[in-house]
Parts: structure tokens; C-alpha cells; sequence
């Protein structure tokens, strides 16, 4: 230290701990929000900064043993987060679409890159087949815009989201067999190495991390923060098992986020504080880290880093191009739809800093080639959202069906709750996967209290208080606004139908225990009274699990409740819980002929994976469903109001004796009442 009377000033580089961890901090807020001013994503702000401050840079911030541990932390993070996004649901609906622009997009830049490599850049074959693999990949930096201009559910977008599975995941087996073949050479031992050790891999991953995530979330999801430290002991460890077997870590965190991607769903705390840590903490000290390996004396120097990100974006540009081309002309897919594959495809973030890091880790790549790479990285951050943009637009505006959107894609809640805390906390998870991405809307928590005739009512008022504000807290860590109130009123089902006008609501949620009244109506005097009142739709549940443990979800859809004046927005809630978990619908028909649901529920947004079967009688509901369904499936029941269009004596009986089945989760969801206009914006018109 340089002693300046009672100031001490650190000697450059800086290395101690406090100082490089402030200048770092301090770099993850600056570099986003100056980057973000000139269109730039927020990741490319941090890298300069980091290439800045490090040695090829300023020199001021010494490249440590603390930024090269947490860079390795956040590379991990990062790629477990590329496997949790992976719209695995899309993949599913489309495999064939999704694998043909996959292996497209990836073999085309793949073999005509390592040939520029070799030909053009003088590489030796192994650097240039992994220097290919880094832009055969691709991230979904645009990923916002199509989401804006509602086309997601598009077949060639979906296509984009599931080829990910493909280039990812064979850009991270390339990048093993590079790392194994220069280690011990290229010989028929390490192929089979490698593909033993993959299996081990996949395996021991996927077949063990889901139960273990499964019986954890079910049997402690008071604890939440414990759900956080659940899933990163299980990517860490999926990490540390690849080093084990000789495999990039970054491929185990990558296939760990695949196993638990349908157990975290997008919208649920636990999904929230994942990504919050991580966007916060550990994923941009991978970024500055990244940064400081860049020289700019390296790219001032000469013309070799220039012609390396020449030559790379030029092959890189160019057979996305052919690709998207290509599987267009194969899908059928029309000119905006092939100019949305084409910029979605030539984002390049992730999965490309990476692989870059670790062939410049194994001498692979030389300084001018990183160099080159995150230059790349620019120029892809401006092309990939321009082109997107453009396509985009078009697209959305040229589709032959739109989708009345405002309340059916962030819905006002009412959820009263009572005393079960368990149960609350489950409740208002399943409100937040019901929730649109935007999330401006409240969910809005109410508790109604009976006077006590024993003057405890002050007490018991401050208590539920409480409970609210701990319930207010969940909905900040998933990024949700949550309304608490406490009100009294001698008749609950009132205080709550009160509470559903005056905040406007457009669906009241409410949990059963299972308990009912001795005037034996469906659900005991208060949620049946709630029924009566009330013209909203009415979500009445049981979960026995928590929601984002869900494997299935069974439908159960009485005759004649598709002439129902809110038919359709209850089918737009089922299908949007079934998008938002990952998982397929399967609809029983009773008494009806199942076929014309398929066309009425094809006429919902949003796409879901649904199959249809047709039970003649009632009869025959409960034995089917004691059959088909398991402990982890979900139960919904569109049910009328007695009296109604599409209501069956038989659906008194029915919340009773699903309690009694293995699921013990159910749904029963009640239409809404006089008012067919507002139904119609779940339609998509043609």
C-alpha cells in the first residue's frame, strides 16, 4: 500500500478481495445500463468493462484467483440456465421441425467453418472444428422481440427454441471430443469414452435429479430459500459428475437444467430467484471474467484478430442463412417465417463465450481467436435483433389469426385465503403460473375475518395481518405484485365478493379442504355461497402437491358445457396452465362426442399438447381417472353452476370423490356468468 497520511491507496493492479469485488459489483451496474442506451444487450456492456479494467485493458483490476473461481461459478450457471430455458414443450409438439433445422443449422456452419478454419485462418483441424462448433450454436438474444410481437407459438419459432437442444448439446459433444482427442489422441477408445461417459451422464442425471427435486419440493416448500440451495447443489453436482467422467462441467450443469426443466416452471419464485441470482451475481462475473481474457493490444496489434472475426461471422452469417432457407423449403414455412428462423439463429451469447473460454483454457485458441470471437458477439447483438425485428413484424402482422390478449394474458386474482399456511403458499403459486409474463395486474390476497363476540377480533386481525405480509414477501421474490387485505365481516362470502368488485377482479381462486357442510352442496356453505353471488369465473382447488411438481393434467368436460357463454375462457385457463407447466392434456369427454372439443379447444390460445377420449357416462369417470392418474397429476373439472348450461346432478358428488383418488390435487373451474362478449377474446379468428 502507498501510505497518503490516513489514506491508504491501493497499488495497481488491484487485488484485494473488497476492491476487485466493489470495482466488479460496480461494473454489472455501469456496463448494462450505459450498453443498453446504444441497443446493445446488457451482457456485452459487461465484457468491455471487464476488457477494460483487466490486463489487456487498463490494467487497473488484477485477474485473479477470485474473478477466474467466480468466472468458472457463473460459466456453470449459465449454461444450467440455457438448459432450464428450453421450451422442452415446444420440442415435443414438433420434434421433426425442431430436429431438421437443428442439425441444419448446426452441420452447415459446422463443416463449412472448420474447412475456413483449416483453409482460410491456417488452424490446426482440432482448433478449427471447435472454433466452428462456437457459431453453430446459437443463443436466443432476440428472444424478446418475438415474444413481444406474439408469435412464439409460431411452427418455425418453435423450431428455433427446440434446435437448441440439437446445436447446444452437440457443440458441448464436440467440444468433448476436441478436449479428450488432444489430451490422448483420436482413437476408438476415446469415442467410446466419450459416449459411455455421456450416457452416464444423461442418465444419472435425468433418472435421479427429477425424483429427488420432485420429493423435495413436495415435502418442503415452506422452506423456499432450501428449494434454491436444492437445485444448485443438483447442477453442481451434475457439474462435478462430468469432471468425474472427463466431460466439460459446463455439459453436466447444461443436462441438469434439461432434467429440472419442467419441475421450475417460468413465473414461479423459485424460477425468479434462479435467474435473479444468477443475471445479478454469478453469470456476470462469468462476463467480466470473459472480459479481462481480452487483449486490446491483440486486436491493435494487426490484421489477424480482424480477418479471424471476418472470416467467422462471414461463415457464421452466411449458413444460418442456408439453414433457415433450407428447412423452410423443406417445412413450407413462408419468407417472414424464414426471416425470423434466420435472426433468431445468428444470436450468439451463451453457449459460444463457453466453449470459447475453454479451448483458450486448453491452448486451442490463441488470444487473436478469443478476441475475435467476442467481437463476433457484437456484431451478432446488433444483426440477430435487427433482422428479427424486421422478420418479426411482418410476421405478426401478416398471421391469419389474432389473439384478443388484455385479461386473458395477466388476470386480475382475487384469492381469499384462510389459515393453512402450507396451503396458502401453494395457492399463490398456482396464481402466479395462471399469470401473464407482464405481470402489471396484482394478485390480490384476502383474508375475511368473523367478529368474535369474545373482543379478540383486534388480535386475530393483527395476526392474519401478518400471515398477509409474509404471503406479500413470496410475490416480491417472484417478481409478482401481491395485495394483502384484512377485512371483517360476519358473512366471508360476502367480504369476498365485495373484494372481487372492488378490485375489479376477473377470477376468484379459492382452496378446499375437503370438508363440507352438513347441507351436503358441493363445497361447504361458504365457497357455495361464493358460487351463488357471483357472476366471475370461480377456480375452486385442492393440491395435495405442489404445482410445479405436476407430471399430467386430466380434463374432465361434461356434455353441453361447450354452449357455456364462458366456456372458452375457461379452456384458455387450462391450456395456459398446461403451457406454462410442460405438460400434456388429456380431456374426457362424458357423454359427448370428443371431437367437436378438439375443434372447439383448437380455436384456444395458448397451444397445448391435448389428446381426447370419450367416456359414456358418468359412471365410467371416476374408475378411468383412479386408473390413469398417479400422485403427481392434477384433476380439472369444467363444472356449470347448478342450474346452468351444461350442468349434471352428477357434479355435486364429483369434488368429494376426487379428495378420495391418488392425485389428491383437483381443480374445479366454474364458468363465468352473462357476459358472452368478454369470452370471445380467448377465440383466435380467422
Amino acid at each position: 500500500m502507498l501510505s497518503l497520511a490516513f489514506l491508504e491507496i491501493p497499488e495497481v493492479p488491484i487485488d484485494e478481495p473488497v476492491f476487485v469485488f466493489t470495482l466488479a459489483i460496480a461494473a454489472f451496474l455501469i456496463g448494462p445500463l450505459v450498453i443498453k442506451r446504444l441497443g446493445q444487450p446488457g451482457i456485452v456492456g459487461i465484457v468491455l468493462l471487464g476488457a477494460a479494467l483487466g490486463p489487456g485493458g487498463t490494467g487497473l483490476v488484477d485477474h485473479g484467483d477470485a474473478i477466474i473461481l467466480l468466472g468458472e461459478v457463473g460459466l456453470i450457471y449459465l449454461l444450467f440456465t440455457v438448459g432450464l430455458e428450453l421450451d422442452l414443450r415446444g420440442f415435443a409438439e414438433d420434434p421433426e421441425g425442431a430436429a431438421i433445422f437443428g442439425l441444419t443449422s448446426f452441420f452447415a456452419p459446422l463443416i463449412v467453418g472448420t474447412a475456413a478454419g483449416v483453409l482460410i485462418l491456417d488452424l490446426s483441424i482440432w482448433a478449427s472444428l471447435l472454433l466452428a462448433a462456437v457459431f453453430a450454436s446459437h443463443t436466443l438474444l432476440a428472444y424478446p422481440i418475438v415474444n413481444q410481437y406474439g408469435i412464439t407459438q409460431n411452427p418455425a419459432v418453435t423450431a428455433v427454441f427446440g434446435g437448441i437442444l440439437f446445436t447446444d448439446t452437440l457443440a458441448l459433444i464436440i467440444l468433448a471430443i476436441v478436449v479428450g482427442a488432444i489430451d490422448g489422441g483420436l482413437t476408438l477408445v476415446l469415442f467410446v469414452e466419450i459416449f459411455v461417459s455421456l450416457g452416464i451422464l444423461f442418465a444419472g442425471t435425468w433418472f435421479v435429479a427429477p425424483p429427488i427435486a420432485r420429493w423435495f419440493f413436495q415435502n418442503f416448500s415452506e422452506e423456499s430459500y432450501f428449494e434454491f440451495l436444492l437445485v444448485a447443489t443438483v447442477f453442481f453436482a451434475a457439474a462435478s459428475l462430468a469432471e468425474l467422467l472427463d466431460i466439460a462441467p459446463i455439459l453436466g450443469a447444461f443436462v441438469a437444467g434439461i432434467a429440472l426443466n419442467r419441475l421450475i416452471p417460468e413465473g414461479g419464485t423459485l424460477r425468479t430467484r434462479i435467474e435473479f441470482v444468477g443475471n445479478a451475481l454469478f453469470i456476470p462475473f462469468f462476463l467480466i471474467h470473459v472480459g479481462m481474457l481480452v487483449d486490446f493490444g491483440v486486436i491493435l496489434d494487426g490484421p489477424a484478430t480482424l480477418q479471424i472475426a471476418a472470416t467467422i461471422i462471414v461463415v457464421m452469417i452466411s449458413m444460418k442463412y442456408v439453414a433457415a432457407w433450407t428447412v423452410s423449403r423443406i417445412q413450407g414455412y413462408d419468407e417472414n417465417e424464414r426471416g425470423v428462423i434466420f435472426g433468431l439463429s445468428t444470436g450468439q451469447a451463451a453457449a459460444a463465450l463457453a466453449i470459447t473460454l475453454i479451448g483458450f483454457e486448453e491452448g486451442l485458441f490463441t488470444e487473436a481467436v478469443l478476441n475475435a470471437v467476442v467481437l463476433m458477439l457484437l456484431v451478432t447483438a446488433v444483426v440477430s435483433p435487427w433482422l428479427t425485428e424486421r422478420a418479426g413484424q411482418r410476421l405478426a402482422l401478416g398471421k391469419d389469426v389474432e389473439f384478443g390478449g388484455g385479461a386473458a394474458m395477466d388476470p386480475r386474482i382475487l384469492l381469499p385465503l384462510s389459515h393453512n399456511a402450507e396451503l396458502q403458499r401453494r395457492l399463490l403459486e398456482f396464481a402466479f403460473v395462471l399469470k401473464g409474463e407482464e405481470r402489471d395486474e396484482p394478485v390480490h390476497l384476502l383474508t375475511v375475518i368473523r367478529p368474535n363476540t369474545g373482543g379478540n377480533t383486534e388480535e386475530t386481525v393483527a395476526a392474519t395481518q401478518e400471515e398477509l405480509e409474509g404471503l406479500t414477501e413470496v410475490g416480491n421474490e417472484a417478481e409478482v405484485p401481491v395485495d394483502a387485505e384484512t377485512r371483517i365481516n360476519h358473512n366471508p362470502a360476502s367480504g369476498i365478493v365485495q373484494g372481487s368488485i372492488e378490485v375489479q377482479a376477473n377470477l376468484i381462486m379459492m382452496g378446499w379442504d375437503a370438508s363440507r357442510s352438513v347441507s351436503q352442496r358441493m363445497f361447504g356453505s361458504v365457497i357455495d355461497q361464493v358460487l351463488a353471488t357471483t357472476r366471475l369465473p370461480v377456480l375452486v382447488a385442492r393440491l395435495g402437491h405442489p404445482i410445479n411438481t405436476t407430471r399430467r393434467i386430466f380434463v374432465v368436460v361434461p356434455s353441453g358445457v361447450d354452449h357455456h357463454e364462458g366456456f372458452f375462457e375457461t379452456v384458455h385457463l387450462v391450456k395456459k396452465l398446461a403451457d406454462r407447466l410442460g405438460v400434456r392434456l388429456t380431456v374426457f369427454v362424458v357423454e359427448d362426442e370428443p371431437s367437436e372439443y378438439e375443434e372447439r379447444f383448437g380455436l384456444v390460445e395458448p397451444e397445448a399438447s391435448t389428446e381426447f377420449h370419450g367416456l359414456s357416462g358418468w359412471g365410467d369417470v371416476l374408475p378411468t381417472l383412479s386408473e390413469a392418474a398417479e400422485p403427481d397429476d392434477l384433476i380439472a373439472v369444467l363444472s356449470s353452476r347448478p342450474g346452468e348450461i351444461g350442468w349434471h346432478n352428477e357434479l355435486r358428488d364429483v369434488p368429494g370423490r376426487l379428495a378420495e383418488l391418488p392425485p389428491e390435487s383437483f381443480v374445479i373451474l366454474h364458468p363465468r356468468v352473462g357476459d358472452p362478449e368478454y369470452d370471445r377474446q380467448f377465440l383466435r379468428f380467422d
